[in-house]
């Protein structure tokens, strides 16, 4: 029988060969097999991972809970060769998980969001482009759902405006998906990369569709340092706040929106929710159910169907 320590390799391995990163939970895993080692325990028993899952003391419950989850999922992997295995229970670290409350942007301020990335100011011609970057990545993810990180990764050869379909690739979990544009996206499109290619003829620039003054794929970080100047210009944040609409608060607007276009045209919207998940990227329903709940216009929109098929009956 193997050690644990070549079992979580051929775990981790197994599961990355799946298309999961497992980047914290594999650095985890070590570090919980180095602490079996240090207890010369040669199989997982349920009070050795609370110890180890409950060993930072200045964190909050959902940490112990997560590292215990990380166990548990190599438990059951290891259970299937080491009957001794116990896989730790589900509620033994319970904690109730908090999700940031999504933002509803109006069209009026996603248009404001737009114009002011189109004025912002830049101080060497190096960083022209930038307004139109900012512009044409804020506006993409407004209308089509795409996770910040899979806008990012697109390259050149990722956008075919002939067929008007952007293909995502190595998403979540490894997916790659095509996403069809509108036909004004795909002209927003054109005109930002014949800018780009004006802006950068003639010096080598990245690949990447959206790149920073210095050519190079935008960092998070820039993205969000620009968002969060761009908000607080236009109101949406105060010039103090820590907290306030994300960009990711695009997306769930962009989930809720075609919801409710299914709603008001008939569309069957439970038939054709399966559509929006694969569009969007996700692996189970219940992903895209989450986006969709507490939308005051979504409940209307039900509310309204469930009123019309009772005054429809005998």
């Amino acid at each position: 029988m193997n050690t644990l320590r070549q079992a979580v390799q051929e775990y981790l391995s197994m599961r990355r060969d799946l298309g999961f990163k497992l980047r914290e939970a594999g650095k985890a895993l070590l570090d919980f097999v180095g602490f079996m080692e240090q207890h010369r325990a040669t199989y997982i028993t349920q009070a050795l991972a609370l110890v180890w899952a409950q060993q930072p003391t200045n964190v909050q419950a959902a940490h112990w809970a997560r590292r215990l989850s990380f166990v548990r999922g190599f438990a059951r992997f290891r259970s299937s060769s080491d009957s001794r295995t116990q896989i730790p229970s589900p509620g033994l670290l319970p904690f109730q998980p908090k999700r940031a409350r999504p933002y509803m942007y109006s069209d009026a301020e996603i248009q404001s969001l737009l114009d002011a990335a189109l004025n912002m100011p830049h101080r060497y011609q190096s960083g022209a482009l930038l307004p139109w970057v900012y512009y044409c990545l804020f506006g993409l993810l407004s209308v089509s759902g795409l996770r910040l990180g899979e806008a990012r990764n697109l390259e050149l050869q990722d956008v075919d405006l002939e067929a008007a379909v952007l293909t995502v690739r190595n998403a979540k979990f490894g997916k790659t998906r095509r996403v069809p544009l509108h036909a004004s996206t795909g002209k927003v499109l054109a005109d930002y990369i014949a800018r780009r290619e004006h802006h950068w003829a003639g010096r080598p620039v990245s690949s990447y569709l959206f790149v920073s003054s210095r050519g190079n794929r935008l960092d998070s970080g820039q993205i969000h340092r620009a968002f969060y100047a761009l908000s607080r210009q236009i109101g949406l944040r105060g010039a103090t706040d820590r907290h306030g609409p994300r960009l990711h608060d695009l997306r769930h607007r962009f989930a809720t929106h075609t919801l409710v276009n299914w709603y008001r045209f008939d569309q069957d919207p439970e038939r054709r929710l399966p559509l929006l998940s694969a569009y969007l990227g996700h692996v189970h329903i219940a992903d895209t159910q989450w986006y969709l709940e507490g939308s005051p216009e979504l409940m209307r929109e039900a509310m309204y169907r469930l009123e019309r098929c009772w005054e429809d009956r005998p």
